[in-house]
């Protein structure tokens, strides 16, 4: 039953809220220094506007609304809901100042697609942008890959006796310690050590290619923002193309695939058994999935060169099933796939990643159990009629498939479909392509970010409000949104 919320209520989830805010602001002091450093004078008061703006009216929301309630975990779920609206928005300010959007709803475009790591873009003039914006833009990623909730977690005490409420709204189902606050300080401890080992890899190999030290230093700090939490903007139009380098190419799918991977699974190879990776049952069924969508793609290239694959293929795969979206295609490259090659990288969006990663999608874990019931349903068939058979995988230690698991993952496999197929209908009524339409509505509920042509500054307004909810959606998984939507119902039922 969903409380009917009071005056108290809302006191409480506006002063959270604002802590909330508060801590944005001091992110934006970030690319502010950047701006210092790189001595760029518009960009430097752009953030200083965004920065007085986000920090005002979090200072605003402490002193107005005072705690006075006990905080649950419906204040959790609204909170992480409409916290991410509110960064989002926020986050657009310094983004418009730039001159580099033609709205401020491509800003919050932009905004919305960095903090769910989408990568879908409607800057222009991209190239030309300067460093403590392109710094802000990949920042978003770095914060929403890891969770701007999961983040305050760790310093906010007020908020700690519900912590798992905030936890489970970012879209998170598994904790890796038993507390949700040292959950927490694990993944960012994980993020920062990948972080100099990402940096310093993509760093080699740019410095190596004649790139200029400090532009190699800011492009590997960024690429690695963008792989590891897997939301693929980079600081060039042309994207991963722009660099020309099979080297970073690879380097690139080593940490798009370490961002896909379960936090929990981090943990266990770190500290329990390295042996965990080769039995896992999210490893297991990405390397299914993949191997099986690589064949497709293979399938419908038969007669071409296997560069082709590689190059072209196995990339862009690997980009979409684990939520990245960097590709080193030119223009409208995707375009020409072939039809079974361009719903082979559909189908790798539509899956995603593992549950407790940085990347969206209905989830390895999810889609294996789909699969698992589907055998286990065959497998009674075949046996007498009253026997019980109760099938298990092995995903940390050897789990039941029970009726809850099944449940569960039949639920959530539903609403992404129907939200995928929605957001293409919604495209197809303004005139697209069937294809093309589906192609761009999975990548922004899936949090990929790959294009077909379709996400432009010009495309309508309606279209641009539909992928900022499907990437928004998408990114915290429908629980917290769901909550909150009876959460504002039960006050017209008063």
């Amino acid at each position: 039953m969903i409380i009917s919320p009071d005056r108290k209520d809302f006191s409480t989830f506006f002063n959270v809220l604002g802590r909330l805010i508060l801590g944005l602001s001091f992110f934006m002091l970030i690319p502010l220094l950047v701006a210092v450093v790189k001595k760029e004078i518009s960009p430097f008061f752009d953030f200083l506007i965004g920065f007085s703006i986000t920090a005002s009216l979090g200072l605003l929301l402490l002193i107005i609304f005072p705690v006075k309630k006990e905080i649950g975990w419906v204040h959790a779920f609204f909170t992480v809901s409409v916290g991410w609206l509110a960064f989002s928005l926020l986050g657009a300010i310094p983004l418009y100042l730039s001159s580099h959007f033609l709205s401020f709803i491509d800003a919050w475009f932009e905004a919305m697609s960095g903090f769910s790591t989408t990568g879908l873009v409607l800057i222009q003039d991209l190239d030309h942008l300067s460093f403590a914006h392109n710094m802000w833009r990949h920042l978003t990623m770095f914060i929403g890959g890891q969770g701007i909730i999961l983040a305050s977690l760790s310093i906010l005490t007020r908020v700690r006796s519900v912590a798992l409420g905030f936890y489970i709204g970012e879209a998170r189902q598994e904790k890796i310690l038993p507390n949700v606050i040292d959950t927490a300080r694990f993944i960012w401890k994980v993020s920062f050590i990948y972080l100099i080992l990402g940096v310093s890899t993509f760093f080699v190999i740019l410095n190596n290619q004649g790139m200029p030290l400090i532009k190699s230093l800011f492009h590997s700090l960024w690429l690695f923002f963008a792989s590891f939490d897997t939301g693929g903007f980079t600081p060039q139009a042309q994207n991963i193309a722009y660099y020309h380098s099979f080297h970073l190419e690879t380097a690139t799918i080593v940490f798009m695939i370490l961002g896909a991977v379960n936090f929990n699974l981090h943990f266990w190879i770190w500290n329990k058994s390295k042996k965990e990776i080769f039995k896992n049952f999210e490893i297991r069924t990405f390397l299914f999935t993949l191997f099986f969508l690589t064949f497709l793609f293979y399938f419908s290239y038969r007669a071409m060169a296997s560069n082709i694959i590689f190059r072209k293929g196995f990339y862009q795969l690997v980009s979409a099933h684990t939520g990245c979206g960097f590709t080193n295609l030119s223009g409208g490259e995707i375009n020409g796939f072939p039809t079974l090659a361009l719903f082979s990288i559909i189908f790798a969006m539509m899956i995603g990643g593992g549950v407790c990663s940085t990347t969206g999608g209905i989830k390895l874990m999810r889609l294996g159990i789909i699969f698992k019931t589907i055998f286990m349903e065959i497998k009674r068939w075949m046996m007498p009629l009253k026997s019980v058979y109760k099938d298990r995988f092995h995903h940390l230690q050897d789990l039941i498939l029970t009726d809850k698991r099944i449940k569960e993952a039949y639920l959530f496999f539903t609403i992404f479909i129907f939200t995928y197929i929605g957001g293409a209908i919604v495209a197809i009524m303004l005139g697209y392509p069937a294809s093309l339409a589906l192609f761009e509505s999975v990548s922004a509920t899936a949090n990929v970010g790959l294009s077909v042509g379709l996400t432009t500054p010009g495309m309508p307004l309606i279209l641009k409000l539909v992928y900022i909810f499907q990437m928004w959606a998408g990114r915290l998984e429908f629980i917290s949104i769901f909550v909150s939507l009876g959460f504002i119902l039960s006050l017209f039922k008063k």
